[in-house]
């Protein structure tokens, strides 16, 4: 169906698609999806799990590089070791947030630990970073206390943004929310959202009823903007998350790791990953701590990478 000409605050499922991750781990990616690109600056995102890893490998995503985005991993289960070249090693646990800024350029790998508990389950998101920010330093934050919104059949967790008073340590570089909400069966509830956003839902567990639509999981449900309250249904216990922000006007040109603006750009970013790292600190993206072999980066599509609308006919 089109998206073009339909009012703001129009309701579209959109179906995620089956991507392979490193050699082991497959995820259900809805951002960017063929008919929508981002939510706010919310640019890419992918639902893993759960997957029983017992006598597995779990998560084992060698080193690889970023520029012009945040990654913001959110985990429902499991754990996942994150390790940087600006001299990051953190485990994250389930409850938890790591959210690293790449800004003109970092690398980074990310590993279930030998020992490890039997489910691995999470998400893993990008945010796009603005023009005017886009280049600065990497930087790295790990988060283990954030704010919680709960009633008696209700639990939400800001990770990312404000919601309903309550508002995230988290550092990002324009206006958004990330919450998580975990939903009782037979809960019925209201979430006040700010109507400047556009909001869609990302249903991690059962089925909820967002707006009186079903979302089950490998669906994302785009809310549009033009909202003040969320209505959220379930008859199962379910969970979910809310993605919300100001609409991101700015070009993207997106390719394998990069978030840029400009074909050149990318060309540039894939020479110096591939270009071998001299390993005294002058080179763009840095050392992952580790002895992992890197990834290399795939070959550029033989036509001119340009920047995608932010949203298009179906």
């Amino acid at each position: 169906m089109s998206i073009l000409g339909r009012r703001p605050d129009e309701l579209d499922l959109l179906e995620g698609r089956d991507v392979p991750l490193g050699r082991y781990t497959v995820v259900r990616r809805s951002l960017p999806n063929k008919t929508r690109r981002t939510v706010g600056a919310w640019c890419f995102l992918d639902h893993f799990g759960p997957e029983d890893v017992t006598g597995k490998p779990g998560m084992r995503v060698p080193p690889h590089p970023h520029i012009g985005l945040q990654t913001v991993s959110w985990l429902l289960g499991g754990e996942v070791r994150h390790r940087d070249s600006v001299g990051s090693d953190q485990v994250i646990y389930p409850g938890q947030l790591n959210i690293m800024t790449s800004g003109r350029g970092i690398a980074h790998s990310e590993n279930s630990p030998t020992s490890k508990p039997p489910l691995l389950h999470g998400l893993q998101l990008w945010v796009a970073l603005p023009d005017a920010v886009r280049g600065m330093p990497p930087a790295f934050q790990h988060l283990s206390d954030l704010p919680v919104i709960s009633d008696k059949s209700f639990h939400v967790t800001v990770a990312v943004g404000a919601l309903e008073g309550a508002v995230s340590p988290a550092t990002v570089h324009s206006e958004l929310l990330g919450a998580d909400v975990a939903l009782d069966a037979g809960a019925r509830t209201e979430l006040a959202v700010r109507p400047d956003f556009e909001h869609a839902v990302v249903v991690t567990e059962g089925t909820a009823r967002v707006e009186g639509v079903d979302v089950s999981p490998g669906s994302l449900l785009y809310l549009g903007e033009e909202r003040d309250r969320l209505r959220l249904e379930t008859d199962e216990r379910s969970r979910l998350f809310l993605l919300g922000g100001v609409p991101f006007t700015e070009d993207l040109v997106m390719w394998w790791n990069f978030v840029a603006r400009s074909h050149e750009e990318i060309v540039e970013a894939r020479e110096d990953w591939m270009a071998r790292p001299k390993g005294d600190g002058t080179d763009r993206f840095g050392i992952v701590p580790g002895g992992e072999e890197p990834l290399p980066a795939p070959g550029l599509p033989t036509t001119r990478l340009m920047p995608r609308p932010r949203y298009r006919r179906g």
